[in-house]
């Protein structure tokens, strides 16, 4: 006897307001309470995610993955920081970080934004589109393995002359 298949649809949707506590639930059991430590939670509080952009999966009624994109400056360039890309543990491996992150980028590059930064496995994160940046081109507010100090061009050309704090945005 053969056992039955399940399979699980998969939705990713805009983030909407009251996912907040969900994302924050499964971040705590993803990441644990040392993520507040870690330079890319550091620039995460300096401004509030765009929520336009951001967004989470869900498997029927249950948030299984979030991902946020948070609106930044390098120097006096803008950028949007991607993350946290969290997906429930039970539920990693099925494609769901991806489609975060690919529906994220989209949303991103539709809205016109130019040049997204992240703090990641370059191995993961090049199918997306994302390269190391160049060594000493930014300035991170805290200590970070510069190999895992990544962007990537929604417009091409958008990294040229980048270079300096990374930090909130500079309004005009």
């Amino acid at each position: 006897m053969t056992e039955p298949s399940l399979s699980l649809s998969v939705v990713v949707v805009r983030e909407a307001a009251g996912d907040a506590p969900a994302v924050e639930r499964l971040a705590e059991r993803a990441f644990g309470p040392g993520r507040f430590a870690r330079t890319a939670y550091r620039l995460r509080e300096i401004a509030a995610p765009d929520w336009d952009l951001c967004c989470v999966a869900r498997v029927s009624t249950l948030l299984v993955g979030a991902n946020r994109m948070t609106p930044l400056g390098i120097g006096d360039t803008p950028a949007l920081m991607l993350g946290p890309l969290t997906v429930d543990p039970a539920f990693r491996g099925r494609g769901i970080a991806a489609g975060l992150v690919t529906r994220s980028l989209e949303a991103a590059r539709a809205a016109g934004h130019a040049l997204v930064l992240l703090v990641g496995d370059e191995p993961y994160y090049r199918r997306f589109g994302f390269t190391r940046v160049p060594p000493g081109r930014l300035q991170m507010p805290g200590p970070v393995d510069a190999a895992r100090v990544l962007w990537c061009e929604l417009v091409p050309g958008a990294s040229e002359g980048v270079a300096g704090p990374v930090g909130a945005r500079r309004r005009p």
